[in-house]
């Protein structure tokens, strides 16, 4: 049962799930890709290519010694056309490695399933694989499947909650791909040496609750734990908390707690490897929003234009006013669909001017409710405040860093006040130190 509503704050949004039942399309290969070499949070990767070179389907194209970090593999077979810089949409220089593909698809040599036999070559599998965290932050896999004290983890948990609205690709991964995902989460508990398998799916993903269900009720160690449909369901620290009762302090991580958590997709990317040794080189996608014309769920090759992307789903029905990727809590804003999915896509969602425009901000009243909604408990007004005087000693009384950057606080304030954005400069803030 549910510890949720009895112990951490919550919100109802609106779902808007309309791709639920639209079952996952391929999308045909684009003439170009444009792979990032800035596809997870670490050290970006460095070409491993050069203009004019042939590549293959997963090849090797960009990588890098760091620890903190994974390889990029070529989603097409085809030339290396340009090496160039670009802005990402958060600001940052990134290199961009492009190849027109041939559209032969031909895959590269080596390509087979990896001999996994133990923890050393099952983690070694994981980064071979290119595997970041597909749920959003795109932390590379082998690293946080490897904590210092693994052998004190007790509990891994699989998120299926997809909260945020409009997204269903996870959903349609566990309805499609349902086989991939028990088996992934099998081999990860045998190989990391943990007991208890957990898979958080919300109440209003039924038919997936069902299907898992049933897969694993011979299966002791495996749980399929239905939550309830409220945001922010599928954060770690909320779901964490659900599933165990546990709460992580802070400046640790779950693994602190003797948990480690992975989306849906990664578990079934993960498993696709193995079976197949075929690297991460496609994403499932949903594409929706009020200014496309035909929402779906798409699987794409990484590196496809998202302009692509959206002509495969019949173009915009409406001209756009913002274009998002990922959700309308959490997703990032892209400044030209001429940008190419990377790795932790989930979604695409386009709105006209109308749904779009930032709503005018009134006095702050007073009325608490961005407290009452804030997962983490904090105080959004007073960190706005220290903020705003740049009083580096009151954000880190009020514990900005803890903000998840969720947007309940955006969202329930009546004034319209954008103090997830206001949260996030803060934490940044503190990260430089105080710097002005």
């Amino acid at each position: 049962m549910s510890i949720f509503n009895k112990h951490l704050p919550a919100i109802h949004v609106e779902h808007h799930k309309n791709t639920t039942d639209s079952a996952t399309v391929k999308m045909p290969v684009p003439d170009k890709v444009y792979l990032s070499m800035v596809q997870h949070i670490g050290a970006p990767c460095q070409p491993t290519v050069a203009v004019g070179d042939l590549v293959k389907v997963g090849q090797v194209i960009g990588d890098t010694d760091a620890f903190v970090s994974a390889p990029i593999h070529s989603s097409v077979s085809g030339k290396v056309t340009a090496i160039d810089k670009s802005l990402t949409m958060t600001g940052i220089w990134d290199t961009i490695v492009t190849i027109a593909a041939d559209k032969t698809q031909e895959v590269a040599e080596g390509i087979k399933p990896p001999v996994v036999e133990d923890k050393a070559s099952f983690l070694k599998a994981v980064r071979d694989s290119g595997l970041v965290g597909l749920g959003g932050a795109a932390f590379p896999t082998h690293v946080k499947f490897n904590p210092k004290n693994l052998e004190e983890v007790d509990t891994f948990i699989i998120n299926g909650a997809e909260c945020e609205p409009y997204i269903t690709a996870d959903y349609r991964t566990m309805m499609e791909d349902s086989e991939l995902l028990i088996n992934g989460l099998k081999n990860t508990l045998k190989y990391l040496g943990i007991k208890r398998g957990v898979i958080g799916i919300e109440s209003n993903k039924a038919p997936a609750i069902a299907k898992l269900r049933e897969m694993v009720k011979d299966d002791p160690e495996i749980e399929v734990l239905e939550l309830v449909p409220v945001y922010p369901q599928g954060a770690e620290r909320v779901l964490i908390y659900e599933a165990t009762g546990r709460s992580i302090p802070p400046g640790k991580l779950p693994a602190d707690i003797g948990v480690i958590v992975s989306n849906v997709s990664s578990i079934v990317a993960l498993q696709t490897f193995i079976e197949t040794g075929m690297p991460l080189i496609s994403k499932k996608i949903t594409v929706d929003g009020n200014a496309i014309r035909t929402p779906k769920n798409v699987e794409v090759l990484i590196g496809t234009p998202i302009y692509k992307l959206i002509n495969f789903c019949d173009g915009y029905k409406r001209v756009p006013k913002k274009i998002l990727m990922g959700g309308p809590m959490m997703g990032r804003a892209i400044y030209d669909d001429g940008m190419a999915v990377i790795k932790n896509n989930n979604a695409i969602l386009a709105f006209d001017e109308e749904f779009a425009t930032v709503p005018k901000e009134t006095a702050c009243i007073n009325c608490g409710r961005c407290t009452k909604a804030c997962p983490m408990m904090l105080m959004p007004t007073l960190i706005a405040k220290a903020y705003e005087c740049k009083d580096l000693p009151a954000l880190e009384k009020l514990h900005a860093t803890l903000c998840m950057e969720c947007g309940c606080c955006t969202y329930v304030c009546p004034a319209k006040k954008q103090l997830g954005f206001i949260n996030k400069m803060a934490k940044q803030f503190i990260m430089e130190g105080g710097k002005k």
